[in-house]
């Protein structure tokens, strides 16, 4: 089903958790608030809606509170804190959204799907841990992390954080639930924090220790709903290219082909943009008969600048 009037949009974790605040309820609250609020003129304008959140620093923490508690309580593995984590935040930006919605007199469905996502036993990630979980670690931090025996690595420039394996996902086991619900008008949150990630034994599912990249499965979505709207919040108010140089300059409204040559020339960290970018590209060069459709990646707080086309990158076919 090709939706023109069709929204996706991903929010990273710290839509919840900001850096440096602090992870009481009540503040993650007031921060879903803060930016629910902002996209709510965007998710009004859409018949279809479909949010996808990531859990960056919420499964951290449950990774950190499993290892506190592990001298009285079994640890949790990280499938189990995924789905932790999806149906505590999802439960958040569902409650959020909804008493948002009252306050317009608008009478919408909103609902979370608990959400699994099949990767590939043998995916190579799993040797090769990348995904950044948790908060930013001081070296003397991740030197004690890396002799309990995690994978730690310098993010981008902002210290340290620890990393795990991020296979790419395959399939939505909960495809066609979350397809029948985002064509009813309901707005829907499914895939929180990349899904659940499990394999297929025979007919069997089985959950496995990753943590899978929402901006993936975000691109998994799209190919199958083909929305004529995707729109990447993240940390930054819009990509830049030449970072660091002289040269260095933002990006404002670009097409697939200078995108895709700013992408080949590694102009975009693995562990930050370059998720978001291959979304985008994803989404724009296999969204065929979807006309009008477009991508837009900034920042929730420059939002409301970014689709009056002021700020953000807007990325068109």
């Amino acid at each position: 089903m090709a939706a023109a009037n069709g929204l996706i949009l991903a929010i990273g974790g710290n839509a919840l958790i900001g850096a440096g605040e602090e992870k009481s309820i009540p503040q993650q609250y007031r921060r879903a608030e803060e930016t629910l609020r902002r996209i709510l003129p965007l998710v009004e304008q859409h018949e279809h809606v479909l949010i996808v959140h990531g859990n960056g620093p919420q499964v951290g923490n449950e990774l950190l509170r499993s290892e506190i508690a592990e001298a009285q309580l079994v640890p949790l593995p990280l499938d189990v804190l995924v789905a932790d984590c999806q149906g505590v935040m999802g439960y958040l930006l569902q409650q959020v959204l909804a008493n948002l919605l009252a306050e317009q007199g608008i009478t919408r469905s909103v609902l979370t799907i608990v959400t699994q996502v099949v990767v590939a036993e043998d995916d190579p990630a799993f040797a090769s841990p990348s995904k950044p979980v948790g908060g930013f670690l001081t070296e003397e931090q991740a030197g004690e992390d890396r002799r309990r025996g995690w994978d730690v690595v310098e993010d981008a420039g902002r210290g340290w954080r620890r990393v795990v394996p991020s296979p790419q996902p395959l399939e939505v086991v909960e495809l066609e639930c979350i397809r029948a619900m985002y064509a009813s008008g309901a707005i829907v949150l499914a895939a929180g924090g990349g899904g659940i990630p499990v394999v297929r034994n025979g007919t069997r599912l089985e959950g496995v220790e990753a943590v899978v990249d929402k901006d993936h499965v975000t691109a998994l979505l799209a190919g199958e709903l083909k929305p004529g709207r995707l729109v990447m919040l993240t940390a930054v108010d819009e990509l830049h290219v030449g970072h660091g140089t002289p040269d260095e300059r933002s990006l404002g409204e670009v097409d697939v082909a200078e995108l895709r040559e700013h992408y080949r020339a590694g102009e975009f960290s693995r562990g930050s943009m370059r998720p978001k970018v291959t979304c985008v590209l994803s989404y724009l060069e296999g969204a065929s008969g979807v006309d009008g459709r477009s991508a837009l990646i900034t920042s929730p707080e420059a939002l409301g600048e970014a689709l009056a086309g002021r700020a953000g990158t807007k990325v068109r076919p």
